[in-house]
């Protein structure tokens, strides 16, 4: 009998197995994923799990840093594309990437933007859906890093997302709930000030949705200030305040 030890990958996996099994919440048990792919996968910056609701928006359970993980899923499901929604598509692929995203012609929206944020690839897995709820349980894990992605990464991040989904059907029955009161309230009232805060910008400008959207972005990049932050500030005090152009 071979009683040879376990390798890195073999012992992580094991160790994560133990640590899903333990979790209470789909919370807890997605940043157990998470955590495993920052220690398997070295060269990612950004670690998340993106998630679809029913109208095709994402929203973030788990991200690290939290804010720029909800930033880059808000820019995909503001520009309608990305890897996210390339790797959830139900006829697939179940991998995508990119290793120059600045210059990548599958998203030339979001792969600018996430450039914008200091990111030059990513590796986005699917998460394999719940055959009997395949309308709710997309999503993908994502792998961003400010380098290359290593040639090993693409295989290391399946078997973390197939992890990943396990963990969702395991408490499936919690996620929704629980995701809806912790995340998706958060989001839901982003996008609420950001569109009250674009609207602003369109009638005092003249300017299309889109580029008030842009103008928002470029002033939260040059104040270092939260987009949405920003756009409540907008919302709320948008007759004492003025944006750089007005």
């Amino acid at each position: 009998m071979d009683r040879g030890q376990l390798g890195p990958l073999a012992r992580e996996l094991a160790g994560l197995t133990r640590a899903l099994l333990g979790a209470a919440t789909v919370a807890e048990a997605l940043a157990h994923v998470s955590a495993a792919t920052e220690r398997l996968i070295p060269e990612a910056d950004l670690v998340s799990v993106s998630l679809q609701d029913e109208d095709g928006r994402l929203h973030t359970p788990v991200g690290d840093p939290p804010s720029l993980a909800e930033e880059l899923d808000r820019l995909q499901t503001e520009f309608g594309e990305g890897p996210c929604f390339d790797a959830a598509l139900p006829a697939g692929p179940a991998r995508v990437s990119s290793a120059d995203l600045a210059h990548e012609p599958a998203w030339p929206k979001f792969g600018p933007a996430a450039a914008a944020h200091g990111f030059s690839s990513v590796l986005s897995t699917a998460l394999l859906p719940d055959p009997e709820d395949l309308g709710t349980n997309r999503g993908a894990l994502n792998v961003y890093s400010k380098g290359r992605i290593g040639p090993e990464a693409p295989d290391t991040a399946m078997l973390l997302a197939a992890h990943a989904a396990l963990a969702l059907a395991h408490t499936r029955a919690v996620t929704y709930a629980e995701l809806e009161r912790t995340h998706l309230r958060r989001a839901i009232d982003s996008r609420d000030v950001i569109g009250q805060a674009k609207g602003i910008l369109m009638a005092r400008r003249g300017v299309s949705a889109e580029e008030a959207f842009d103008i928002l972005r470029r002033t939260s990049q040059d104040l270092n200030v939260k987009l949405a932050d920003l756009a409540r500030t907008l919302a709320t005090r948008h007759a004492e305040l003025d944006l750089p152009g007005e």
